[in-house]
């Protein structure tokens, strides 16, 4: 595949409105800048907190960077021919087909460098997504030094289970990882140790390590979409949020009220303290799990409205009604979109998550289309999202089992 260079007009234009929104909402304080002048190609790889992480990092050097995108974000932006000048790699998400390895290879053949999110998504609950296993393989496929990209702090400032910014201090510290020469000579073992560890994250566990204060991060409208299970009588979609701060279960009365750190503390004269957004999830994830293992729950199905990506308006627009099932085996998809009836079966273990949006939305990818699922009952959202975090990880055991 041939590569083709990125406009520089047009990429310094866009390095300008970076800066504005890192230097004026991400507040960003560069901690290493270890590619500022490096020269050749190599790849960076990325920590993933919000949709806008890209900010902190396409100013980080002169040279224009081949940012890696998902397919989804790409193909519903107004700027899509801006997108191709500056040189942005869309692909599917979890998914890498061989023009996608084609369009990387050539710009690293060029000489230039790319950056990419392995986790794919940012994070609901301030804990980072699982990397896919190819993450590793293709780090060694490229034979070229790579780099760490890892921010910290815009979690804070893009919750995903909210709209708009919160302004406040994020930072980003860029430093290599790997030589091209360690890459040829490591195992895929110790490349996964090393990348995890540099990119793995618990964003709560850090804001108490650095507290930093962010613009309203005591209000919480929309992580009850997250915080779906109560800790104390275990009923689920109980909780809502009473004003801006506080959390509660309609059925016992529990409650937890955020402080301006983002931090809970009990608001009830039971049940006990989670002080932590990402605890409170991590238990919602193994109890979950528990009911799994012990085959109390291993399906779910729920109507849903049908949405396709619409080239021309370059958003998602309605096409059709359907069921969504979920199980041990497999995702199935069934409706009709215009006068088409459609059966989509995908099986479990393929992807570790799936891209969704709190109380809303999960978008299932097929091939080259993608069908985002409007649930009727957006409550769903994060318990479809966690039974396929539980389906992935014991399809990944089973398969390592067999090796």
């Amino acid at each position: 595949m041939q590569y083709r260079r990125p406009d520089l007009f047009c990429y310094r234009v866009a390095q300008t409105a970076a800066w504005a929104l890192s230097s004026f909402v991400f507040r960003r304080k560069m901690l290493r800048n270890e590619i500022r002048r490096v020269k050749g190609p190599y790849v960076v790889i990325a920590n993933h907190q919000c949709a806008l992480d890209f900010v902190n990092l396409i100013g980080a050097t002169r040279r224009p960077m081949h940012f890696v995108i998902s397919n989804s974000f790409y193909s519903t932006l107004p700027v899509k021919k801006i997108m191709d000048k500056i040189g942005v790699i869309p692909k599917q998400q979890f998914q890498t087909s061989v023009s996608d390895l084609k369009q990387i290879k050539a710009v690293i053949d060029a000489g230039e460098p790319v950056v990419i999110y392995p986790a794919g998504l940012m994070c609901e609950d301030g804990l980072s997504t699982p990397i896919p296993v190819a993450t590793y393989k293709f780090l060694k496929w490229l034979g070229v030094d790579a780099y760490v990209a890892r921010c910290q702090g815009s979690y804070f400032v893009m919750p995903k289970w909210t709209k708009g910014m919160r302004p406040g201090r994020t930072t980003m510290d860029i430093y290599q990882l790997f030589t091209k020469e360690e890459l040829a000579e490591l195992d895929l073992e110790t490349i996964q140790q090393k990348t995890d560890e540099a990119l793995l994250f618990d964003a709560y566990r850090e804001q108490d390590a650095n507290p930093q204060k962010y613009a309203k991060t005591n209000q919480i409208l929309g992580l009850e979409q997250v915080l779906y299970q109560c800790p104390a009588c275990h009923q689920e979609f109980t909780m809502e949020v009473d004003g801006v701060d506080r959390i509660c279960c309609k059925a016992c009365g529990y409650a937890q009220r955020s402080d301006p750190w983002g931090f809970f503390h009990l608001d009830s004269d039971h049940g006990e303290e989670i002080r932590y957004v990402s605890d409170w999830s991590k238990w919602i994830y193994h109890q979950m799990q528990q009911r799994v293992e012990r085959g109390e729950e291993i399906s779910l199905i729920t109507e849903t409205d049908i949405q396709m990506i619409d080239e021309q308006k370059h958003k998602f627009v309605s096409v059709g009604r359907g069921v969504l099932r979920l199980d041990q085996q497999e995702f199935c998809l069934s409706g009709k979109i215009g006068e088409e009836e459609i059966c989509i079966r995908i099986p479990v273990g393929s992807v570790p998550t799936l891209p969704f949006k709190p109380g809303k939305y999960l978008e299932v990818q097929h091939g080259k289309q993608i069908y985002r699922c409007v649930l009727f009952d957006g409550r769903l959202v994060m318990k479809y999202i966690n039974l396929v975090k539980i389906l992935y990880r014991i399809r990944q055991v089973e398969l390592e089992k067999v090796t």
